[in-house]
């Protein structure tokens, strides 16, 4: 079964450095071999703050950006936020984004990878941890902390994880394997529902 995962780039701030992490990740779980890896840059999508007038839920989606982040999200079995830490709490951007949809995420796995100072982002992720699950998505517990991120980053602007670090997103790429294999188990059962139903 081929498990489609999405790698997510939260913050969409001038200067971010989540696309470094994300180039990293992407190799890295391209590496790991279970799943159909995809980089996906949340400042490409350019999303309002919450600028569609009805319900998520009802999918009636009047804007093109929220028609193609649909189609991103909903193609994904599988998710990697990469985060950091704006205040003690994950980038509007990203609550936005998660807030702007709704049954796209439902019956779905994600991990985190967060960085910031001396916290490596925790918090960060256990408040986007908290939002996904309210969203109907399986958080994994197994998160991903970089601490004091620059010095992870080369002169060439490489991100250079070390072995904790490696370590870590092997246990939760392995992890989110298994969680995704179940819930699209789940997802396809009640598709079929529905198309009897139909």
């Amino acid at each position: 079964m081929s498990l489609k995962l999405n790698i997510i780039i939260g913050s969409t701030r001038p200067g971010r450095v989540g696309p470094v992490i994300g180039d990293w990740l992407k190799e890295f779980a391209k590496s790991h071999g279970k799943f159909d890896v995809e980089l996906v840059d949340l400042a490409d999508f350019n999303l309002p703050l919450l600028d569609e007038a009805s319900h998520p839920r009802l999918q009636q989606y009047e804007h093109e950006h929220t028609r193609r982040w649909s189609k991103s999200v909903g193609k994904a079995d599988a998710y990697v936020f990469i985060t950091p830490e704006y205040d003690y709490f994950p980038p509007a951007s990203l609550v936005n984004a998660v807030q702007a949809l709704a049954l796209e995420w439902h019956y779905k796995a994600a991990g985190v990878v967060s960085y910031g100072g001396i916290s490596g982002g925790l918090r960060s992720a256990q408040s986007l941890r908290q939002l996904l699950s309210n969203v109907n998505v399986h958080a994994l517990p197994q998160t991903v902390p970089v601490p004091f991120f620059p010095q992870f980053i080369s002169e060439e602007g490489e991100f250079r994880a070390n072995e904790q670090m490696n370590e870590g997103a092997k246990a939760m790429l392995d992890e989110l394997h298994k969680w995704a294999t179940a819930l699209k188990t789940i997802r396809s059962a009640q598709e079929n529902r529905q198309d009897k139903a139909a």
